[in-house]
């Protein structure tokens, strides 16, 4: 059984650790086996434990219970906000779900473990893809990452934006340091503008350098 979660855990992760995800295969892996482990001790660990050698009160759904609500400490480790963004849901989301397929294997229900486990691995990469290839008007929006000497400079973007009829949906700054800051911008792009134009455009004001630059969709 914990070989089995182990394999299983393995393979979501492997999706995670091709994709560079913070949390990749080996720690799938140890979430699947860990959860594997408290299920089967939680059904056999505790029989025969009273000294007349009768089995123990035993209550599985117990450290089931405390599995499903104590792994998302561990999933919350791995959501990052930055600004107006908030990446790593679907990192941990999938160290959730690994969590039920090690239980599932720890159970000894390997039907359901190896459903969830495939189910998991195509929603992480091949309904990805499908995703964007359904997506209608790709690069309309655009998240752009930006260090500045001064503030004042944002005065600066924002009227070269506005030349271009480019509206801004998320504006998040933070102080890195005495005369750097760094400013992260979420834009809706208008019918005619591309993402690079909008990049040229930035890097040409003076004390502005990008980052970063990310298509995004909506």
């Amino acid at each position: 059984r914990l070989l089995v979660a182990a394999a299983l855990g393995a393979a979501i992760g492997l999706e995670r650790e091709i994709h560079e995800h913070p949390a990749g295969m080996r720690t799938h892996l140890l979430v699947s086996v860990g959860s594997a482990i408290f299920t089967v001790l939680s059904i056999y660990g505790f029989i025969g434990v009273l000294p007349s050698g009768q089995a123990g009160p035993v209550d599985p759904s117990r450290i089931a219970a405390q599995i499903v609500s104590g792994i998302g400490f561990l999933g919350a480790g791995a959501i990052i906000k930055y600004g107006t963004s908030i990446r790593g849901l679907t990192t941990a989301a999938s160290l959730w779900a690994t969590a039920a397929v090690g239980m599932a294997s720890g159970a000894g229900d390997y039907v359901v473990a190896g459903v969830g486990s495939a189910i998991v691995v195509f929603s992480l990469w091949p309904l990805n893809l499908v995703v964007d290839r359904l997506r209608i008007s790709p690069g309309r929006g655009v998240r752009l990452r930006l260090t500045l000497s001064r503030l004042e400079q944002i005065g600066v973007v924002w009227n070269e934006l506005n030349l271009r009829r480019i509206e801004i949906a998320g504006i998040g700054s933070q102080r890195l340091g005495k005369s750097r800051y760094e400013v992260e911008l979420d834009l809706r792009l208008p019918p005619g503008v591309r993402p690079t134009d909008v990049v040229d455009a930035i890097t040409s004001i003076p004390d502005v350098e990008l980052i970063e630059s990310v298509p995004i969709r909506e």
